[in-house]
């Protein structure tokens, strides 16, 4: 199953070493990795997409916690949460395909913020799955670019990470 763990962490140097290491010498596979500072120029926040049972992403948690760089640990999937991701996506546009690109970013509700005489870089946020139905409605010759973020996450409500 599919985790997003959300890791409030000291501004340190090595501090993030730390974390992807403990993930590596154990095998556990990072799918996405986010990570910048917060309100609190002390503290970042680390994102963290992985696979695993219930059993391994327990095990996950107790290990990060016990880091001296980590203050908190969440599984963001325990709860509701919202997850967006951020694509930049340069496509070949010229001629006729220059509207049908445009249409397709319009449906998906992206932005063109890039525009040359043959391409266009188009900005799209969204889960991971919104971001996967865009390029497969893209002709695969016509991509020239893809950058991804991966997965940032906030729990809903009144649940916060907070130090």
């Amino acid at each position: 199953m599919r985790h997003i763990i959300s890791i409030l962490l000291e501004n340190e140097p090595g501090a993030l070493s730390r974390v992807v290491g403990l993930f590596s010498a154990r095998g556990y596979n990072i799918e996405t990795l986010t990570v910048a500072p917060t309100e609190d120029k002390s503290l970042s926040r680390l994102t963290i997409v992985t696979s695993g049972s219930d059993d391994v992403i327990e095990q996950i948690t107790k290990h990060l916690n016990r880091l001296i760089d980590v203050v908190k640990v969440v599984d963001l999937t325990e709860s509701p949460y919202i997850e967006r991701e951020l694509m930049l996506i340069k496509v070949r546009a010229v001629g006729k395909e220059r509207e049908e690109i445009k249409r397709m970013a319009d449906i998906f509700r992206g932005r063109v913020i890039d525009v040359t005489d043959k391409s266009y870089t188009i900005e799209l946020t969204g889960d991971g799955s919104k971001l996967d139905a865009f390029i497969d409605a893209l002709d695969r010759a016509a991509i020239l670019e893809t950058v991804r973020t991966g997965a940032s996450g906030i729990a809903r409500g009144e649940r916060v990470l907070k130090a």
